[in-house]
């Protein structure tokens, strides 16, 4: 491999990992929260990936701007769903089996929704932007992927402020660093419940739209990438939204690198294979390795 190979793969694994990190972060504020790991994530991506097909499709209305209409939409999507079914599920400091339960059930009823409506067969996005390419010197960009990315990195960007400088954000790290002493402080918990898994329903909704310019997809086409956020959010530390860019970009470093290696339709095993390396090594992600290493120093 020459050198300039191993720019074009580094940049690959780069933009990736943006894409990744965008995909991953709905689910650490969800959890960081509520204690609810959110499976059905992976069906909201698929219905994102859709409303942006549809869109494109019937209106020919451009798919990035589509992503980004996709935000209040499912912001909105996912508070009605969290008033009508997750709500009533009991309070815990851990996930428990109903809520397991609940949002499985829920991801078959999308997926089944989705078979209802598109039927099995694959769908894809092709605009003029899909096979262009961008050539700095030797190194070769796809245009698209670049895109994708900086939509990523601007929403990713938008919700730091959100919770650096809002009400809203402080709130919601006031429930994940210690839920109790939020409520003793005066956090309405169950506003802020609701505004947080309509945030997470968001961010699930904008990445299917923007994965959906990426690849092919089919009503099944949130599972694999359900996966890879699992991976990522159990790297960067199940509660550390900072930790989800860097756990994102170790995944997209380790997928891009090893076609060099493995085959490409190996790739979702190097994904399981991660995730249980990480859970008996390092439990707690890189982000508690990282805090560790600041209290000893």
């Amino acid at each position: 491999m020459t050198f300039v190979d191993f720019l074009n793969l580094l940049i690959s694994a780069l933009l990736l990992g943006g894409i990744y990190a965008l995909m991953s972060v709905g689910m650490t504020v969800i959890y960081g929260v509520m204690k609810i790991v959110n499976l059905a994530h992976a069906g909201f991506m698929m219905l994102g990936a859709y409303f942006a097909y549809e869109l494109y499709e019937r209106f020919n209305f451009d798919p990035i701007p589509a992503a980004l209409l996709a935000f209040p939409v499912f912001f909105l999507f996912g508070m009605a769903v969290h008033w009508l079914l997750v709500r009533w599920l009991p309070r815990s400091d851990q996930p428990t089996l109903a809520s397991l339960l609940l949002m499985f059930g829920l991801w078959l009823v999308l997926q089944n929704i989705g078979y209802l409506i598109w039927g099995t067969g694959d769908r894809a996005i092709l605009t003029p932007r899909t096979l262009s390419v961008v050539h700095i010197g030797p190194i070769t960009i796809s245009s698209l992927r670049l895109v994708v990315f900086a939509a990523a990195a601007i929403s990713l960007g938008l919700l730091q402020v959100v919770l650096n400088r809002t009400w809203f954000g402080r709130s919601v790290r006031a429930l994940i660093q210690n839920h109790y002493a939020g409520l003793i402080v005066g956090v309405d918990d169950e506003r802020t419940s609701r505004l947080t898994f309509g945030l997470g329903i968001a961010f699930a909704g904008v990445a299917g739209a923007l994965l959906a310019m990426l690849y092919s997809f089919n009503p099944d086409f949130g599972r694999p990438f359900l996966i890879r956020a699992f991976v990522i959010i159990v790297l960067g530390g199940l509660e550390s939204i900072s930790g989800v860019a860097l756990g994102a970009l170790v995944l997209a470093l380790v997928e891009t690198f090893s076609i060099l290696f493995v085959p490409a339709g190996y790739q979702p095993a190097i994904s399981f294979a991660m995730l249980v390396v990480v859970l008996v090594v390092l439990p707690g992600g890189i982000a508690s390795l990282l805090a560790k290493k600041h209290r000893l120093a």
